[in-house]
């Protein structure tokens, strides 16, 4: 009992800062139409909070008006400036997704505590927030943003790899700093155009294979029909659909005709160059913090720990904001995130010492 109540505060308290923050999130939207949006969330959302606070006041609880989340808050703002409302749709996306993740597991769990009125409300509370998720997914395709993914791996690669690798040659050339940093932009550099031309490879592959399947399965509707709907079976079967169920279910897909297509095989609308763009910048961009002390400090030893530090801070920055906006622990996303990237750069520290050991490269 207690931990349903712990969990309906929370929920209060996110329902309330959600419909704040979409409110001012419509007061600075120069889209007529997201802004119209965003105020029709903040009415929604503030009919949720309404639920949870005589959810909470129907079991004696009293409720206190929540603190807002000021970081939560500014790190939307940022967002906005500088990567445009497509960003910040994105990351709300996820937000909306955890939302209703939570609510269906208290839902599942506590479904013997609430009454049959809640449970129709709880119900209602999460169609909403799915037609949520579905708005901001919607409005995620106008600024190609499937290319946040890219942004935030190829950052996250080109800090923990570069660390990684001038980590180590700290360890082996200790008085020579330049040599290391200049080392650690060739790897980047390298790196950055190895992940670029991935993404490339990547995201082009999917769509050939998208293709080729839409391609198969038109041919297979208009010259078998009955082998079309075998096909669709065994595909929902191997997803996990009981076989009755996918009989049936491939029976009526299979009326649509070519229309099922896309279903089975949707057309992405993910640019291969556009990925492969923002993956190898991202990257070079993460190469700058491992490095850049490599070239003011008079020492390898002396930049080391300016390099891990500088590292360390940007890991934790980029956790906390992916945290922040999407509902994820921050504590333990930092913790994820650094421990991972800092354990990384200590193992090949111990390795470049090791070669050191063996084969004496600073003195050849």
């Amino acid at each position: 009992m207690e931990e349903m109540l712990k969990l309906a505060k929370k929920f209060y308290k996110d329902e309330y800062s959600d419909s704040v923050l979409y409110a001012k999130l419509s007061r600075t939207e120069k889209d007529k139409n997201i802004r119209e949006e965003f105020l029709r969330l903040s009415q929604i959302e503030s009919k949720h909070a309404r639920f949870w606070y005589e959810f909470l006041k129907a079991r004696g609880i009293e409720v206190k008006k929540p603190e807002i989340n000021r970081m939560h808050e500014l790190s939307i703002r940022i967002l906005r400036k500088l990567l445009g409302p497509g960003a910040v749709a994105s990351l709300l996306e996820l937000g909306e997704r955890s939302a209703v993740q939570k609510y269906f597991r208290y839902l599942t769990e506590y479904s013997d505590k609430l009454s049959s009125e809640e449970i129709e409300k709880l119900k209602e509370v999460i169609l909403d927030e799915l037609e949520h998720e579905q708005f901001f997914r919607e409005s995620k395709k106008s600024f190609h943003t499937e290319n946040i993914r890219d942004l935030v791996l190829g950052m996250n690669d080109g800090l923990v790899e570069i660390l990684g690798a001038v980590t180590g040659l700290s360890a082996v050339y200790t008085t020579t700093p330049k040599l290391v940093g200049i080392s650690g932009v060739i790897v980047g550099v390298a790196g950055s155009l190895s992940m670029g031309i991935g993404a490339f490879i990547s995201v082009r592959s999917q769509r050939q294979v998208n293709e080729a399947l839409r391609e198969r399965m038109k041919v297979l509707f208009k010259i078998s029909p009955e082998k079309a709907k075998e096909e669709i079976k065994e595909r929902l079967i191997e997803g996990g659909v009981p076989e009755e169920v996918a009989e049936n279910t491939a029976e009526e897909l299979a009326k649509r005709g070519e229309g099922i297509v896309e279903l089975l095989a949707p057309e992405g609308n993910e640019n291969e160059v556009r990925s492969a763009l923002y993956t190898g910048i991202a990257y070079l961009l993460g190469v700058i913090f491992p490095v850049l002390p490599y070239f003011l400090a008079p020492t390898s030893t002396v930049a080391l720990p300016f390099s891990i530090l500088l590292a360390g801070t940007v890991l934790a920055i980029v956790a906390t904001l992916v945290s922040i906006l999407s509902g994820i622990s921050i504590k333990s996303k930092i913790i994820e995130m650094v421990t991972t990237g800092l354990g990384a750069a200590f193992l090949s520290y111990l390795f470049g010492r090791l070669m050191e050991g063996v084969f004496h490269v600073s003195t050849l």
